[in-house]
């Protein structure tokens, strides 16, 4: 059986430009039953924002989860340079989004990376106080190590951690973030499953981050092998990807970040795509784990607000 609650709409693409497209994907899925959305101040400088206060005007406050992000500094032409999860600047941020948002409270709120030079404790702390004054309902964490998620748990109950995973990026697979998560009964939600456009029939390379992704020879190679799995369960890459992140881990969700409502539609339909253990293991062959490193959503690593590492 289906269960909606398990897909989440990620909504970095929606901004001003593409409102209208945006909106009907919002409304198209609060009407097919999904209720995590999830934007960012950062996402569009603000414009994301900005849409889902459009979107959502009307709508009961209980039918929607709403999570925001909130921390990367963005440059005018592009790009980032910089993170400010700093205790003291929490509330300023959670003040714009509000304001842009329109409403009084978010589901979840969280930081889009950890800063090395700010202990976790002192961020969940500053995070326990919006919980407290009644601006957050829940903490978020994303993109962080086994160690500061257990350090954090200790300071106030973490709702849910986001990691970038999928059957072309099986990193948390080799350490013990998911343990610690699961130990901890925090929430797992995965994003990039089709790793940021790999795990389609699209042409080779990384499309939807703007980065090269493995050799051309490789992903005609692994699409072609995913291509018949996909074609033998009546489905197409895209599904068997989403499907297999469920097969694999029962108990995470997924963040699918789209505009389109048919794009969103297919992974409800991956909802229902069955998969069984014999299925997972020829998926895990045609694309085996020594060809998976280094493969993946570039993660950029902060210290005192600037990128150290990438």
């Amino acid at each position: 059986m289906t269960d909606i609650k398990r897909l989440g709409l990620g909504c970095m693409g929606m901004n001003l430009s593409n409102k209208e497209r945006s909106i009907e994907t919002i409304r198209f899925a609060l009407d097919s039953g999904v209720t995590l959305l999830n934007t960012g101040e950062f996402y569009g400088g603000g414009e994301s924002e900005m849409v889902l206060r459009e979107a959502l005007a009307g709508i009961p406050r209980d039918r929607y989860f709403l999570s925001v992000k909130f921390g990367v500094l963005p440059k005018p032409g592009g790009g980032i340079y910089g993170l400010d999860v700093k205790p003291w600047n929490v509330k300023a941020h959670l003040a714009y989004s509000l304001h842009r948002l329109g409403l009084d409270y978010v589901d979840l709120y969280q930081p889009a990376r950890m800063d090395e030079a700010v202990p976790v404790e002192e961020l969940i702390g500053a995070l326990e106080e919006c919980v407290q004054a009644g601006y957050v309902r829940h903490i978020g964490l994303t993109q962080l190590t086994a160690a500061e998620l257990a350090r954090a748990a200790k300071v106030h109950p973490i709702q849910t951690v986001e990691l970038d995973y999928s059957l072309a990026n099986r990193s948390i697979e080799q350490n013990s973030v998911l343990d610690t998560a699961r130990e901890n009964g925090i929430g797992i939600l995965a994003f990039g499953v089709l790793s940021h456009g790999l795990l389609s029939d699209r042409p080779a390379g990384n499309v939807a981050s703007g980065r090269p992704g493995p050799p051309p020879a490789l992903k005609e190679d692994v699409i072609a092998k995913l291509r018949e799995i996909a074609w033998a369960k009546n489905t197409t890459v895209e599904k068997l990807a989403q499907a297999y992140v469920y097969a694999k881990n029962p108990d995470m969700s997924v963040l699918i970040g789209t505009t389109s409502k048919a794009h969103l539609q297919d992974s409800i339909d991956a909802l229902s795509l069955e998969l069984t253990a014999k299925d997972v293991a020829r998926i895990e062959a045609a694309f085996p784990a020594e060809k998976v490193s280094g493969i993946g959503m570039r993660n950029f690593t902060f210290r005192d607000g600037r990128v150290v590492r990438s």
